[in-house]
């Protein structure tokens, strides 16, 4: 089961949950036909247009995925686990979750394989997942093992108790040192697959440092004060400065590799041990290895 409160209007249900969530129009369709899609606690229609505020629940667990999802061999790199969680360095590439055709090539597949000490409540296909971070960015994640330690880490990352420091190479030399960039995030107008600064869009802000030039390029250190869809990438691009290679929000060629983007260094309180936790994940090869060939023009 999964809620959201609608951040849209005068918009069609089916199309609404296709933008919000990894599911397929198709699969969205038969949730509804099952009357597993209640907005504000009544069953809907997919031609339904949901209202700015509209509570959506959606019972995605009781109607079958097309697909099993199944536990898959991977060579997962583990930078720190005890009985309550995991910390997980994810590389560029691969996908959190199930979802959108891919049920077999995902991190959870991975941890399905390795351990079956998962929490259950981000729902069917999210076992553990607690947060997640996009395919294309690489970096730290947590993994919770038990559903206690699951809702005391949401919490958490609701309250911005967690905190997550991100490195990412910017297009364009910035001028200044840093920059708090505090622009609302919302779907994309034009393009509902995106998602832009549209003034009816959500609270969103990220402090931004900067931490070298290049000719060209500026390696940036990015702190999140709030969680947003593809937030960091929406609001570098917002000023101008989109994150290197990022195939959706720069218009430049881009490699596989996708975005430059680098989830670096967290620190948290253990939910259990009430430790104060700090991890820090180096630059991947490819990454680290461009900057090198940039050394060479240092500004």
């Amino acid at each position: 089961m999964i809620k959201f409160v609608s951040d849209e209007e005068n918009v069609r249900i089916d199309k609404y949950l296709a933008s919000v969530t990894d599911y397929s129009r198709e699969f969205i369709q038969k949730l509804i036909d099952h009357q597993l899609v209640l907005v504000n606690n009544k069953e809907v229609k997919a031609s339904f247009k949901v209202s700015l505020g509209d509570e959506i629940w959606v019972y995605d667990e009781k109607l079958k995925i097309d697909e099993d999802i199944l536990p898959v061999p991977m060579d997962l790199d583990i930078v720190y686990e005890d009985e309550y969680l995991m910390v997980i360095n994810k590389p560029s590439g691969l996908v959190v979750h199930p979802g959108s055709g891919n049920y077999q090539n995902t991190l959870v597949n991975g941890l399905m394989y390795y351990t079956k000490n998962l929490s259950n409540l981000g729902g069917e296909g999210r076992p553990g997942i607690v947060h997640r971070i996009d395919k294309d960015t690489s970096g730290l994640l947590l993994v919770a093992k038990t559903n206690q330690v699951h809702e005391i880490l949401a919490d958490d990352f609701k309250h911005k108790r967690v905190k997550r420091e991100y490195l990412a190479l910017l297009d364009g030399v910035f001028k200044n040192g840093s920059a708090t960039i505090d622009a609302p995030i919302g779907r994309d107008e034009k393009n509902r697959e995106k998602m832009a600064v549209v003034p009816s869009g959500k609270v969103a802000v990220t402090h931004m440092k900067v931490l070298k030039r290049y000719h060209n390029y500026t390696l940036v250190s990015c702190m999140l004060e709030t969680g947003r869809t593809h937030q960091i990438r929406v609001h570098m691009a917002y000023i101008g400065y989109p994150v290197h290679n990022d195939p959706v929000y720069s218009k430049r060629k881009c490699t596989s590799f996708g975005q430059f983007l680098h989830s670096y260094k967290m620190n948290f309180i253990h939910p259990i041990t009430k430790k104060e936790m700090e991890f820090i994940s180096p630059l991947p090869k490819y990454f680290r290895d461009f900057l090198d060939e940039l050394e060479k023009e240092e500004i």
